[in-house]
């Protein structure tokens, strides 16, 4: 897997924004932008190119995925979903967990560190 950052500077978004225009898709790479980094937590944008994805891993905290566009295989616990745009999953803390752009996919992955 390629990883390309578009912009990993906090984005100032003063007006009403289309979330699925903050990020563009590049090819055979994950591209990701941090809309919100704090202490309590991160809410991060990810553009995933078809057949790209996250190999299963585990993290310390809760988290939330909400795919703004496209298709993607998640799984959690070795339990296998697919979702779609404007469905979610819950990741939840210390759970194992995986994901693969069925087609290219957008997600917004908001994790909850308190």
């Amino acid at each position: 897997m390629k990883q390309g950052k578009e912009n990993s500077s906090k984005a100032e978004l003063p007006q009403p924004a289309k979330m699925v225009n903050l990020i563009e898709y590049q090819k055979g790479s994950v591209v990701s932008r941090t809309l919100i980094d704090k202490k309590a937590g991160t809410v991060t944008l990810f553009s995933f190119d078809k057949g790209e994805g996250l190999s299963e891993h585990t993290a310390p905290f809760d988290a939330l995925v909400y795919v703004v566009d496209g298709e993607a295989k998640v799984a959690v616990a070795g339990k296998p979903a697919v979702v779609k745009a404007g469905e979610m999953v819950v990741m939840p803390a210390n759970k194992p967990h995986a994901l693969r752009a069925i087609e290219r996919f957008k997600m917004l992955l908001i994790m909850i560190r308190s």
